[in-house]
């Protein structure tokens, strides 16, 4: 199985926006805290700033996501370090299982590195056990819960919420 990762393109939304969905079924089903539906301006928004990403196996895209370099809503004063932000990832159904994340985690690294940055930041809401697993055993470190405060801009699901957060150092 051979993958890359590039950037999203718009053809592309409509295959982003049914991964979106596969998760939220996935997470209503899991009783999690479900995303909402995201507004397309935001998701067009971060193709064209190229901040959309997609890993394609063969011709499949198998999994897609979202990077930011600044998050001060939900890491606040250690937004002030230089970090990478990954942002809802949401694979096909058919790739599920095959540790994907761990594919995304080492491009983010040289991501990272490639734009001068010392972290690879994620965060998810709640205190969800199994992707708290998950993502220490993908090479994050699990820095704990945090209440969010300020939660104007951010999607409905951050709003009063308390999230996990998970970095890797470079």
């Amino acid at each position: 199985m051979e993958l890359q990762i590039t950037n999203s393109t718009l053809n592309d939304i409509e295959t982003i926006f049914k991964f979106y969905k596969f998760a939220t079924d996935f997470q209503k089903a899991k009783s999690m805290v479900s995303w909402p539906e995201f507004d397309r301006r935001l998701i067009e928004q971060e193709i064209e700033e190229e901040r959309q990403w997609k890993l394609i196996s063969d011709r499949d895209i198998a999994c897609v996501w979202a990077t930011t370099f600044d998050d001060p809503e939900i890491w606040e004063e250690r937004n002030d370090d230089s970090a990478v932000y990954i942002h809802r990832i949401a694979t096909n159904p058919d790739f599920r299982g095959r540790n994907l994340v761990n594919h995304i985690v080492n491009w983010a690294i040289g991501h990272a590195a490639v734009n001068n940055k010392n972290f690879v930041r994620l965060d998810t809401v709640g205190e969800n056990r199994g992707l708290i697993d998950h993502y220490t055993k993908c090479g994050f470190d699990f820095l704990g819960l945090k209440k969010l405060h300020n939660t104007t801009g951010l999607p409905a699901h951050y709003d009063n919420a308390t999230v996990s957060l998970f970095e890797i150092r470079l």
